[in-house]
């Protein structure tokens, strides 16, 4: 066990990191150049550490088999989101972040995470069966939590809106426990796919590594949020002098902590699309969708309420119709089971115009 994590480089050089950059942060923080320094770095190792969490993670889903495993890495991916935004949220002490933050993830999971694994997977194996009760099921959830916490908003009077949050807390904690027990018990078949007729091959393992060391991992998976976390809090300091100095919208910080947040998802996602799995695509895509809302919301909820932070959750009408347009174009692809190129392609499409929108 000494060997294995004498190998985990990329918790050494997280540590590294933050020694180094909080020694020098007082003189980098005061120029232009030094900004960009500090944050190309941090992100560079911030991501490092995504890539360590989704190895982490994979591992335990090899360990436990589906639907745990995609349930750990998107878990693990919104606690990383979560630490975030809460430290953002404090510095930058910005109504919209958290909001700016929540439809960026699912812009990135959907469109370009989704996307890109039906592309890729698509041009290698032409179409890619998956069960489509589980494409259903998260997308009528997405539709209702979405629903009640980001349009609801729009139409109660700006009084109720404290009372309305705390409800959607306790609402949301709800819906997450019945998902998750849906998920791994009464309705765990939802969230598999298995070929007819599949074979074990020679030399291949069918069922679950129970030689992997599930305490290991699941060690140096926490240890990796946490120093993902602490990373971030200096992160957000250079972050915020980068966007003031160049004058651009905190809406870029925000894709900026969905894109880390989402990059070990994005890693596992086009591994399981190469190797054929596309039920492990959408668990990972839309179930990381899903937690973004019903996790994140109640936690930047309490946190700001807790520190007396304004907090808006209400979608703009651009964000609206993108994510309109998203969801509406799932509820056509994901209908029959299968992926192929063309739907995959329209989803990046989507992520393109979300992309470009940015900067408009």
């Amino acid at each position: 066990m000494l060997k294995d994590f004498s190998k985990e480089y990329s918790l050494f050089l997280a540590i590294l990191t933050y020694f180094g950059i909080s020694h020098f942060e007082h003189i980098l923080v005061h120029t232009t150049a030094g900004n960009l320094l500090g944050l190309g770095i941090l992100f560079v190792v911030i991501i490092y550490s995504s890539m360590s969490v989704a190895h982490h993670a994979e591992m335990l889903a090899e360990k436990f088999g589906e639907p745990y495993g995609t349930l750990i890495l998107t878990i693990s991916a919104v606690i990383v989101e979560i630490l975030i935004i809460v430290i953002m949220m404090i510095h930058a002490e910005s109504p919209t972040l958290a909001r700016d933050t929540i439809y960026s993830a699912i812009m990135l999971d959907i469109n370009g995470l989704l996307g890109i694994a039906a592309i890729i997977g698509g041009i290698k194996y032409g179409e890619q069966p998956y069960n489509v009760d589980s494409s259903n099921s998260y997308l009528s959830m997405l539709l209702v939590a979405i629903g009640i916490a980001m349009v609801l908003p729009h139409f109660i009077d700006v009084a109720h809106h404290d009372m309305f949050n705390m409800f959607n807390v306790v609402m949301f904690i709800l819906l997450y426990i019945v998902f998750t027990r849906i998920q791994l018990k009464s309705h765990k078949y939802f969230f598999e796919y298995e070929e007819k007729n599949q074979v074990c091959k020679e030399g291949e393992i069918c069922e679950p590594h129970h030689e992997i060391n599930a305490w290991y991992h699941t060690f140096n998976l926490v240890v990796s949020i946490v120093l993902i976390g602490v990373l971030a809090e200096i992160l957000s300091v250079f972050m915020g002098n980068t966007l003031e100095t160049f004058e651009l919208p905190l809406a870029i910080g925000a894709v900026g902590v969905a894109v880390i947040s989402a990059a070990p998802e994005l890693i596992t996602a086009v591994r399981a699309a190469v190797d054929n799995r596309m039920q492990t695509v959408i668990n990972i895509a839309l179930g990381a969708s899903l937690a973004t809302i019903l996790l994140t919301i109640p936690a930047v909820i309490l946190v700001s309420r807790s520190m007396g932070m304004e907090l808006n959750l209400s979608l703009t009408p651009l964000q609206g119709v993108m994510l309109g347009l998203t969801l509406l174009l799932s509820i056509v692809n994901f209908s029959d089971g299968e992926t192929n190129v063309l739907e995959g392609f329209l989803h990046f499409i989507l992520f393109v115009v979300f992309a470009f929108l940015l900067f408009v």
